[in-house]
């Protein structure tokens, strides 16, 4: 927590409080269904959590936005940005049907009414939204191809509509395949621990 601090220091007393659930309802949920590897239930806040949170040091999603998080597994990073912004709604979704089991689970218990829950492929949603975050799941030019059917026109932020991505390590052959503009965002910019030395953001409007 006093990571989490360190950084977002205007958190509510409520915020503080559901991010402070986080580790036990995590140790507990993991010992069941492995939704984050061992070694990682250790870091959570650094490694997960604040991980997650680097999208919002790159833009605070305004009340009403509708944020898709694709292939979340234990949560990740929509269930850290549905505390930070409760008046935002976060449409979860993974393949596999006991990950989100657990995810629903962890919201409820961290009454966050602005989380929706789903087993569902990215490519069978119909369903429109200003912003697709994910970490990691797959290269970002197929990722693109599921979401960009997706992205609503209505665009009210500083940056337009589109995919915020964590990714790691040197991404150029990865940004050669994408036939479109892209700008990344180093978290080293934003947090000074080593974690964050490699990782970053990447901004894909669409």
């Amino acid at each position: 927590m006093e990571l989490i601090n360190k950084y977002f220091p205007d958190l509510t007393a409520d915020q503080r409080d559901k991010f402070g659930q986080m580790e036990e309802l995590y140790q507990f949920w993991n010992a069941r269904v492995n939704v984050i590897s061992r070694q990682d239930i250790d870091t959570l806040y650094e490694r997960h959590i604040l991980h997650s949170l680097g999208i919002a040091k790159v833009l605070e999603f305004k009340s009403g936005t509708s944020i898709l998080d694709v292939g979340t597994g234990g949560g990740f990073p929509g269930i850290p940005l549905a505390i930070l912004f409760p008046k935002a709604q976060f449409h979860l979704v993974d393949s596999i049907g006991k990950k989100i089991r657990v995810v629903q689970e962890i919201a409820d218990a961290l009454k966050l009414d602005n989380v929706k829950a789903e087993q569902i492929r990215a490519e069978k949603l119909d369903d429109s939204y200003e912003f697709v975050v994910s970490r990691a799941v797959t290269r970002i030019t197929p990722f693109v191809g599921w979401v960009k059917k997706n992205i609503s026109k209505n665009s009210f932020h500083s940056l337009r509509n589109g995919i915020l991505y964590l990714k790691g390590g040197d991404l150029t052959e990865e940004l050669s395949e994408l036939n479109q503009k892209s700008r990344i965002y180093e978290l080293s910019d934003f947090f000074e621990e080593e974690f964050f030395q490699t990782k970053k953001v990447l901004y894909v409007p669409l």
